[in-house]
């Protein structure tokens, strides 16, 4: 997306003077619903006036709520790194962040992270190990035990209310079979295998009973994840709470995917077995290939919402179409296991 596309707003944020703090070499990161700035030792993200159905953030009103719902949630996990609700205001005939003007955009501050301890780039590197894991699960295990679970949050564990979540991802993306990414065949094996897991009502009912619905952090993959002592977990799902509400074996089978989708399945597989054995959850391998196969397609669905973005460049589109195909070949593996 050329600067001329990007709003005003952005363009005045890509100018280092617009910062009341050092912002050298600012650069702008983009998903299908943030735009988000590196600037110095600060984060600044802003949501794009999208809406998707499960996600409404088409008015400055509703961008206020759901930022400020992200720093109350995400405070959870990472209470040092989410800082605080910022403003871009008119000044005259251009912009002020965080001025007295009339409020233009709502968008949230937080602390920048050590790039080289974000643990998609540790496992790149082939430095990823138990060790990590370990402590991934050492943050895991207390947040869900003191993660709200009361009978309101339970019901999201219900299959049809987890039918829902599964059926939306099909009809979603029904119009991009055989389109590049995915095939009929793929399409018709995960909805098949999804819908047949769906209606043995008793599995998902044995995870209420076990109380392991809880108020969870919907999108936990190696992305939003940083090795810092303490580990930072961050980027929950603040703008559905029925992507929250969730078993505890649908957050963690984000990131076992991830994990395996990254060619790590040993360290997968070690992860379930400590987090299970920690957390005394011996139901949740029950439950982890359908969550797995969940996620998987959520991923892949997002890669294909990412490439038909009018705002991302060619590269993009054609990297995002790639990454979805790989996405939705993992998927239908784990349909077919």
């Amino acid at each position: 997306m050329s600067d001329v596309n990007l709003p005003s707003y952005i363009q005045y944020l890509q100018q280092e003077s617009s910062y009341p703090h050092s912002a050298a070499d600012i650069s702008l990161v983009q998903t299908h619903i943030s735009f988000v700035l590196l600037a110095g030792d600060s984060v600044y993200k802003w949501k794009k006036p999208v809406d998707f159905g499960f996600l409404n953030f088409s008015t400055l009103e509703k961008r206020k709520y759901y930022c400020e719902q992200e720093l109350q949630l995400n405070r959870r996990l990472c209470p040092d790194l989410y800082k605080e609700l910022v403003t871009i205001n008119k000044d005259g005939e251009g912009f002020c962040l965080n001025g007295s003007g009339e409020v233009v955009e709502y968008g949230i501050r937080m602390a920048r992270m050590p790039e080289e301890r974000m643990m998609g780039r540790v496992m790149a590197a082939g430095e990823l190990n138990r060790e990590h894991l370990d402590a991934i699960i050492d943050q895991l295990v207390p947040f869900y035990q003191a993660a709200a679970g009361d009978a309101a949050i339970q019901a999201f564990g219900q299959a049809s209310s987890v039918a829902v979540n599964v059926l939306e991802n099909f009809e979603q993306t029904e119009n991009f079979v055989d389109q590049g990414a995915l095939t009929r065949k793929q399409f018709d094996a995960i909805v098949s295998y999804s819908k047949e897991f769906l209606s043995h009502e008793d599995r998902f009912q044995a995870r209420i009973d076990a109380g392991k619905i809880r108020d969870c952090h919907g999108d936990m993959h190696s992305a939003n994840i940083c090795l810092t002592d303490p580990v930072n977990i961050f980027d929950c799902i603040e703008f559905n709470e029925r992507f929250r509400y969730s078993d505890v074996a649908a957050d963690v089978a984000f990131l076992a995917m991830d994990l395996d989708f990254h060619g790590e399945t040993e360290l997968s597989n070690y992860f379930i077995e400590q987090f299970a054995a920690k957390s005394s959850d011996d139901g949740l391998v029950n439950m982890l290939n359908f969550y797995k196969c969940y996620r998987t397609y959520v991923r892949a669905k997002i890669a294909l919402f990412t490439a038909s973005d009018p705002a991302v460049d060619e590269k993009i589109t054609a990297a995002c179409i790639e990454q979805a195909k790989k996405y939705f070949f993992l998927a239908e593996k784990y349909a077919a296991a």
